[in-house]
């Protein structure tokens, strides 16, 4: 029998205190594209197929190449695995668009705002689809690099325990929301993001996770 993937009782209330920080809920309406940010999390894709159907944008940018942590998940590249995933659940071929060089969130909305515009495609509003954790990094990072845009959030609504265990890892979940975390403060100071408040219970439970060991995704 599988063992469940269960977060322990000790350090709960701190990840869901990090887990509600970094959930915009933003009140979602049409926008101009949908963005798919690249990860290990194949939820981008899922709710990117989701919100295509819905009507919220006609164009679908997926960007991503591989990185150590998703390598062995998405072996053709991130963006390339997600498209596959759209396609295949009934978003038209060409109505995609793949950006496969992206390394960082960064280069994530940077390639995909060039490729956009060589394909002749007005942006004045985008919808950014991420894993959960990564939604004010995300919003952060497209405020500085493409700052004319009106710019929503989104990411597959699952809740924290059920998104654990879709991972089927509770040290990995946790490690990269302590990382994200930590790159809200960190990316702003070096110039990659704008700037965002940390309430103080935030920080509060940031400082007890690091203190219990979660720090494999700090910079």
């Amino acid at each position: 029998m599988a063992v469940p993937v269960v977060i322990p009782d000790g350090i709960r209330a701190d990840v869901e205190t990090l887990w509600r920080y970094h959930d915009l809920g933003h009140e979602l309406r049409p926008c101009d594209v949908g963005i798919g940010l690249g990860s290990h999390d194949l939820g981008v894709a899922v709710v990117a197929a989701r919100l295509f159907h819905e009507g919220l944008f006609p164009w679908v940018v997926f960007t991503g190449a591989n990185a150590p942590t998703t390598v062995e998940w998405f072996p053709r590249g991130e963006a390339v695995h997600y498209r596959e995933y759209a396609v295949e659940h009934g978003v038209p071929a060409e109505s995609v668009l793949v950006e496969p060089r992206a390394t960082n969130t960064a280069e994530n909305l940077g390639y995909s705002r060039r490729l956009l515009a060589e394909g002749g495609i007005a942006v004045r509003s985008v919808l950014l689809m991420s894993r959960p954790y990564q939604q004010r990094r995300a919003f952060a990072t497209c405020k500085l690099v493409w700052p004319d845009v009106e710019v929503l959030c989104a990411s597959n609504p699952l809740g924290l325990d059920e998104y654990v265990r879709g991972i089927g890892d509770v040290r990995r979940v946790v490690d990269m929301l302590v990382g994200d975390t930590q790159r809200i403060e960190v990316y702003a100071e070096r110039g990659f993001a704008v700037s965002q408040e940390v309430p103080g219970e935030v920080r509060a439970a940031f400082d007890r996770l690091v203190a219990a060991g979660y720090t494999s995704r700090l910079v």
